[in-house]
């Protein structure tokens, strides 16, 4: 689990094609530190799994679904990458819960810079589009941000200078694809809504009748 704070920006070393899958090599002296073979780093908003650790990089394999449904098949040496460790329990909780757990792609439609921050105009698929409500929380390319404006095709994020800075959005342009993680919670209560109502229509409701056997008014 992580919150989608990005502690570094690091930078693709190498990338090996495998049988249905490749195998990144990543710089990033500051995730790795403290990492271990097992441990998890999202990079780009994806949860990898760590398979060697030296000298500051790190190698994950991603397999071919994860390479078709996020934007990891088209790195290459010389990428940046958002980078972030799993939060801890004692972590303060800066962002939002977020899994590494990629739910589609989307490409950057506008750019405008302002004073102070940068706005940005992100597409927006109808599949995701039910889970994603104006001042809530969306994950970009590992980035949690608030969603400023939303309508039928698209979203809005400020991007502040510590983001425009810190992270690969400050260099992202109109055309370019990123990753999108909504909202776990919308998801859960999805779901939850869902398996209720049909169990909540008792043979009573349906027929109209009340419990004592009288007909409901």
């Amino acid at each position: 689990m992580f919150t989608g704070i990005v502690e570094e920006r690091g930078e693709i070393v190498a990338v090996d094609a495998l049988e249905a899958a490749a195998r990144l090599r990543v710089r990033g002296p500051l995730v790795t530190s403290d990492a271990g073979v097992g441990d998890s780093i999202s990079v780009n908003g994806v949860c990898l799994t760590v398979t060697d650790v030296a000298d500051g990089e790190f190698t994950a394999d991603v397999m071919q679904q994860t390479l078709r449904s996020s934007s990891l098949g088209s790195l290459v040496v010389g990428s940046p990458v958002n980078l972030e460790r799993p939060v801890m329990m004692t972590t303060r909780m800066g962002g939002h819960l977020v899994q590494g757990h990629v739910d589609g792609v989307a490409a950057i439609v506008a750019r405008s810079p302002a004073e102070h921050w940068d706005i940005v105009t992100i597409a927006l698929s109808e599949e995701l589009r039910r889970y994603v409500v104006a001042k809530g929380s969306i994950t970009v390319d590992g980035v949690s941000l608030t969603v400023a404006e939303l309508d039928d095709e698209t979203f809005t994020v400020s991007l502040i200078p510590t983001t425009l800075a810190g992270t690969t959005l400050g260099v992202k342009q109109p055309g370019d694809v990123v990753n999108l993680e909504v909202d776990v919670v919308a998801k859960y209560v999805e779901r939850l809504l869902g398996a209720r109502q049909p169990a909540e229509l008792t043979t009573a409701e349906v027929t109209g009748e009340s419990t004592t056997g009288r007909s409901k008014p």
